[in-house]
């Protein structure tokens, strides 16, 4: 493989990707949990969120090289653009790719989960999708990007969490219940964990440059103490879903996850040096599908 496709597997980002999934996973399981599951939702919701998560870190790499955010001291992985390896005018080719992509994809998944509803729940589902690729752009990208203002995990809860279960769900069921909202709030602050380790990393280099993230505005202390706020809320979120929705033992099963997100809570309290946030991502992002996937078994054994 040479320089250039290793390059853009970097600009993919797929250690990312694992996390985009764990809430498609999640709304197929408690889809299935209720008698009412399509494969074709599953395969299709799965790769629309693939299509979407690349979109968003190709976008992420040229928003932040035309801004000046990457240069030299950056302390997380060295980004395509930063590199030299891939130009501009290459990412802005690849974000138009992958955003055709992600509506293609996007369209046949709606047109397929809505079959029998009114024409009105595609249009919304549509318009759903639209902002869901405007909001993988402009996290980054643009005038007045939202990312550099502190928004970005907003932004991340609503879609990582409540759209991308819920949704889902819906498109699995055409229902949707109240309770759906515990577990989709599990997932989304899980990611908001995630994105704020990211934040927390960068903190120094961001604040340098005007990206005014949600750890920049928080400071170090204020931004370990929102991580273990929005982690505990997870769980607790998850909690209150098993009982509220109680059947069995098996639904248990979850609490296998808790130990590796206590850790990283433990951790994170612990490092003083941000570079030492970088390693927590990927066990953060992978604890979230474990959490997702025994969460899932619980529901449907």
């Amino acid at each position: 493989m040479g320089n250039k496709s290793k390059a853009w597997l970097k600009a993919f980002r797929l250690r990312t990707l694992p996390l985009s999934l764990s809430s498609i996973f999640l709304g197929s399981f408690l889809a299935h949990s209720v008698n009412a599951f399509d494969w074709r939702i599953l395969l299709l919701a799965s790769l629309v969120t693939l299509f979407l998560q690349i979109l968003s870190n190709l976008a992420n790499d040229y928003g932040d090289a035309v801004s000046g955010v990457d240069d030299d001291t950056r302390i997380g992985p060295q980004r395509a653009i930063q590199s030299g390896l891939i130009s501009k005018d290459e990412m802005k080719k690849a974000i138009i790719v992958f955003g055709i992509l992600a509506l293609l994809s996007g369209v046949l998944l709606i047109w397929i989960g809505t079959q029998g509803l009114d024409l009105k729940v595609f249009a919304g589902f549509f318009l759903l999708g639209l902002l869901a690729i405007w909001a993988a752009i402009k996290y980054t990208v643009g005038k007045n990007p939202y990312g550099y203002k502190g928004f970005g995990d907003v932004f991340v809860f609503l879609f990582f969490g409540l759209t991308g279960v819920m949704g889902t769900f819906f498109l699995h069921t055409h229902f949707l219940a109240w309770d759906i909202l515990l577990p989709a709030s599990a997932v989304g602050f899980l990611s908001m964990g995630v994105l704020n380790l990211n934040n927390m990393r960068d903190r120094i280099e961001d604040q340098k440059h005007g990206k005014n993230t949600l750890a920049v505005k928080l400071g170090f202390k204020g931004s370990k103490v929102y991580h273990v706020s929005i982690l505990l809320l997870a769980i607790l979120s998850a909690v209150l879903f098993t009982i509220f929705n109680w059947s069995s033992p098996v639904q248990l099963l979850f609490l296998l996850s808790l130990p590796l997100i206590l850790s990283n809570i433990i951790s994170v309290m612990k490092i003083n040096d941000p570079k030492n946030f970088d390693p927590l991502l990927k066990k953060l992002a992978m604890s979230t599908l474990l959490f997702v996937l025994t969460f899932g078994i619980g529901l449907i054994f």
